[in-house]
């Protein structure tokens, strides 16, 4: 009994939802615009974002001037972002913006549009351009929206690709600094890569970590150098050496650069003593 009344359930969903179906097919082709803004609303209210998004494509050109373009053209642009379609509810949000600048939905579309290009954000590893779309798109919005209720959600994303940013900016300084144990060739882009992010985050959470690795490739470099550029070399070395210890005194690297330093120590005093000698 229970089986049968399961499968007649089971049938009236399925008469139901074929009856849905071939009702959307109908009003798809029909040139009615009315009837396809009241259905685009009803599916899009049913959260039904797919089938409002098809029926919104086709009437927005239609609705263009009119008092329910607005509408219909934010909740076109909504309906790609329900649908994770980022690229498209970013195009379309910024369309909305630029056709609408004195609607009451700007600042939430220009919310959406910004989150729409962080959502298209790759991991740091990644080239980043999306990620800069995103913070310009989250800047300006931060600029212009302060009071906003999204404030908060947008600056919490801008701080989040601002960290995936520097990950990627030290990632390569650390990708030099390890191939320049084999090359050291590797090691003068190394210290490049690490001044330049030095300088573009100084607030950076990885900037002690950089501020090691600038001095061990600077170590590096100069130990592997020829004995007449060896002593400036060693002084480089050493100046980064004391700026690391002067900007974190407590260093979790402290040890290790107290050994680095006696390596330049050792290897300065052997160069000195074998330059007395030559011009003896």
């Amino acid at each position: 009994m229970f089986s049968k009344k399961r499968k007649f359930i089971s049938f009236l969903v399925l008469i139901l939802v074929l009856s849905s179906c071939s009702h959307y097919q109908k009003v798809l082709k029909n040139p009615d615009v009315k009837a396809k803004y009241d259905l685009a609303e009803k599916y899009y209210d049913a959260e039904d974002y797919k089938r409002a998004n098809r029926l919104f494509e086709q009437i927005a050109p239609k609705y263009v001037g009119k008092p329910q373009g607005e509408r219909v053209m934010f909740f076109f642009a909504n309906s790609y972002f329900k649908q994770k379609d980022y690229n498209m509810s970013g195009y379309q949000f910024e369309r909305f913006i630029k056709s609408y600048p004195n609607s009451e939905k700007v600042p939430e579309a220009a919310f959406l549009g910004a989150r729409s290009y962080f959502e298209l954000s790759p991991p740091h590893s990644l080239d980043q351009t999306d990620t800069d779309k995103a913070l310009v798109k989250l800047q300006n919005f931060i600029n212009a929206y302060p009071d906003s209720e999204f404030f908060d959600e947008a600056n919490a994303m801008a701080k989040e690709l601002t960290t995936k940013k520097e990950r990627k900016a030290f990632e390569i300084g650390k990708q030099f600094n390890k191939l320049g144990h084999f090359d050291y060739t590797f090691l003068t882009p190394a210290m490049a890569a690490f001044d330049n992010f030095i300088s573009d985050y100084p607030g950076s959470t990885y900037r002690e970590d950089a501020l090691y690795l600038k001095f061990e490739s600077a170590t590096e470099f100069a130990l592997y150098s020829f004995s007449r550029l060896k002593p400036e070399r060693m002084e480089n070395a050493r100046t980064a050496y004391n700026t690391l210890l002067r900007q974190f005194p407590e260093t979790k690297y402290a040890d290790d650069a107290a050994k680095l330093l006696k390596k330049i120590e050792k290897d300065l005093d052997g160069t000195i003593t074998n330059e007395v000698k030559e011009t003896k």
